[in-house]
């Protein structure tokens, strides 16, 4: 993705976490279920104190939105081989899809049900101080990246490809990059997230007025775009402005909020239709085939369509759109896909990753310019490749697991994944994974 991600609120592990990163601060309420204890009377006449509830918390958001982070940092190196690996070689979609999908799943959780439950002051209080942690997280990467390769450059030539030229030279540029005049083309993916969550409040009144009036006008707004391309927001430092075009993105982020209120107001999982699961796997096997680098394996290029189809990414094509909802249903649907979240040692670490999105994608993203200066001045190598891998992934993952310590003993020892996962209902039986 052209910039990086996804960085997407993220929350959906908790109404805070997900306040919507990229994010996982962890402000905000969540409900969650407590261990009460029932009394159930025997045939004596006796009561006995029944077993725990069996929680109901939902990972799988956290999950994907830890799996997309960890994606975002290998595919943001473009020398790394480990990007040959991600989603994005087999499919239409890549991280970003995912990451703004969530986001928009997960602000509902943080912020639809804030209205309700909290008042709408509060609750737009909560949403501004996302904000605003969402600004200060592009300001330190914008920071980050303009004082690394102006330092870099006095010892070794750096390629503009790092940082425009109109950026690395003075300091009348930055006016216009705190205020998103100016985006540059590695880190324009949290001004997007800013864009779509300041937004929330007239997605949430227009979903007041009917619940399908926003994700209608949304789907216009977008089906618009994607029929003239033209209609962005300007950026100074390409003509073609925003690379992740918001009137286009906007309809991922409604579908993901739309999805969420649903899902709450149903009280269970998308029902599991055979049907449907067929056929979004036939899709996603055709975006597979027609995604996949052939030549780059030196394999014969079986590209169905060959390069008669290129989805665009900047306008969100419906190819790609349809890619990232076809996977968003199958997890989503798939009770083995909740076990495997919940109680597999994988699911549990990606979805630590998930819960502190917006610190982990600040970090990543920072971590993805000293790994691309690494490998252009000293080489991309085997140890290279695994040494900035290696260190890479274990400083995120290893972020995330001390923010989550830090949680619990701030919250009197509860696990983070306890106190702070999506609360959802457990589907009705008949779901197959």
């Amino acid at each position: 993705m052209q910039a990086h991600t996804d960085k997407a609120d993220a929350g959906t592990t908790r109404t805070g976490v997900a306040h919507a990163t990229p994010a996982g601060t962890g402000q905000g309420s969540t409900h969650t279920e407590g261990a009460h204890v029932a009394q159930t009377h025997t045939a004596q006449g006796g009561a006995t104190p029944a077993p725990p509830a069996r929680s109901r918390r939902d990972h799988r958001i956290d999950a994907l939105r830890g799996a997309a982070l960890l994606m975002m940092f290998i595919d943001h190196i473009p020398q790394n081989l480990l990007n040959r690996f991600t989603m994005r070689n087999v499919g239409f979609a890549d991280a970003a899809e995912v990451f703004v999908l969530l986001a928009g799943y997960a602000s509902w959780l943080a912020y639809g049900r804030g209205f309700t439950k909290y008042g709408v002051w509060p609750t737009l209080q909560r949403l501004f101080k996302r904000c605003v942690q969402l600004y200060i997280g592009q300001t330190i990467m914008v920071m980050a990246y303009v004082f690394t390769v102006r330092e870099w450059r006095h010892f070794t030539p750096v390629s503009v490809d790092y940082l425009e030229p109109e950026l690395a030279h003075g300091l009348d540029w930055i006016w216009r990059v705190m205020m998103f005049d100016a985006l540059p083309s590695n880190l324009n993916i949290m001004p997007l997230y800013l864009v779509l969550l300041g937004g929330f409040p007239i997605f949430y009144l227009l979903m007041r007025v009917h619940g399908s009036l926003a994700l209608l006008l949304s789907g216009a707004l977008w089906m618009l775009v994607n029929m003239d391309p033209e209609l962005n927001f300007p950026n100074w430092l390409d003509p073609d402005g925003w690379y992740f075009n918001p009137l286009a993105w906007q309809f991922l982020f409604a579908l993901g909020l739309t999805a969420s209120a649903q899902t709450q107001r149903r009280g269970r999982d998308f029902a599991r239709v055979p049907a449907l699961v067929a056929l979004c796997w036939v899709y996603l096997l055709f975006s597979a085939i027609q995604a996949f680098p052939w030549t780059l394996w030196g394999l014969p290029d079986l590209r169905p369509l060959g390069d008669a189809l290129a989805p665009s990414k900047s306008w969100l094509s419906p190819w790609r759109l349809f890619d990232v909802v076809a996977i968003f249903y199958l997890v989503q649907s798939s009770e083995r896909a909740r076990h495997w979240a919940a109680e597999s040692w994988v699911g549990q670490e990606l979805a630590r990753v998930g819960r502190h999105s917006l610190e982990v994608f600040v970090v990543g993203t920072i971590l993805d310019l000293y790994a691309r200066l690494i490998f252009s001045t000293f080489g991309d190598g085997w140890a290279l490749q695994v040494a900035v891998n290696v260190v890479g992934l274990a400083m995120l993952i290893g972020l995330a697991t001390w923010l989550d310590r830090r949680r619990n003993r701030a919250r009197g020892g509860r696990p983070a994944a306890m106190a702070g996962a999506v609360a959802t209902p457990r589907p009705t039986g008949g779901q197959a994974g």
